[in-house]
């Protein structure tokens, strides 16, 4: 299996965050976000990591050094992270976890993923008790029996169960027919949409089963408000247990099912 990530975009919306640098290359506790995702497919298993790379691909390069494969979307402006993982196609093949560049988590996440039985699976928030409406900005999910049926930004909140992480594996066969989907969409002019949509349609033909994260911590940094989220609660809760040698459930949960509020869980709220 390969780990994809997805690293073209700018970052506008970081308003000067990550300063000069691409998204990619915004700093947490002194590490680079797709540093700290290399490092975790490493820690995995997953030798062979293939970079997608856009806005300052050059610089990306540098700081990612030697050992990955490099796939330069020079459209990046024009298009969205569907065409960035289009482009990567030759890739995937044999199977393959595809991760956005700006989702700092716990490791034990990607773990789960793909350690999971099943070939094509995606990493959910699931929806707290307490937890405030999802809004436009999250890619909502909605699961029925274990599966993906739905998911999108448009999606009425009442109807989504959880979040995206943006972390998602594919088997050889979904690897191979998720191409073809992306084929067909990006054929018809689907080039500036989300990658989610070519997911969401793989869902309808074949399974796409849904993890939950356990309640182990993890955050996508869009904004600065999730930046500064990221430093001050998100990163502290990963560093504490990351590298402690115990990986366990923090509430005992079976792996896959739903977070609840009464058992402490930890959910990034990332508006």
């Amino acid at each position: 299996m390969r780990g994809i990530i997805l690293a073209a975009g700018k970052g506008s919306r970081l308003n000067g965050t990550a300063g000069e640098s691409p998204k990619c290359l915004v700093k947490v506790g002194g590490e680079t976000l797709i540093d700290r995702q290399i490092r975790a497919l490493r820690r995995a298993g997953i030798d062979e990591i293939a970079v997608v790379v856009g806005c300052k691909a050059e610089m990306v390069r540098r700081s990612c050094g030697h050992g990955i494969t490099y796939v330069e979307n020079s459209r990046y402006a024009q298009t969205n992270s569907m065409y960035s993982l289009w482009m990567a196609r030759p890739l995937l093949f044999e199977g393959f976890v595809v991760l956005n560049c700006d989702v700092l988590f716990h490791p034990v996440l990607l773990s789960d993923l793909i350690a999971s039985k099943h070939e094509n699976a995606l990493l959910i928030a699931y929806r707290e008790a307490d937890q405030a409406p999802f809004g436009d900005e999250e890619m909502k999910v909605q699961v029925r029996c274990g599966r993906v049926r739905e998911m999108s930004k448009q999606m009425d909140p009442a109807d989504a169960d959880g979040e995206n992480l943006g972390i998602v594996k594919f088997g050889p066969e979904g690897a191979a027919e998720l191409v073809s989907i992306m084929d067909r969409l990006i054929a018809a002019g689907g080039v500036r949409d989300w990658a989610p949509r070519a997911f969401r349609e793989l869902a309808q033909v074949r399974p796409l089963h849904a993890i939950g994260t356990r309640g182990f911590p993890w955050i996508e940094i869009d904004f600065p408000e999730d930046y500064q989220r990221a430093v001050r609660e998100i990163l502290p809760q990963i560093d504490g247990t990351a590298d402690d040698g115990d990986l366990d459930m923090p509430s005992g949960r079976l792996p896959g099912t739903p977070a609840h509020a009464e058992h402490g869980a930890i959910t990034a709220e990332l508006r």
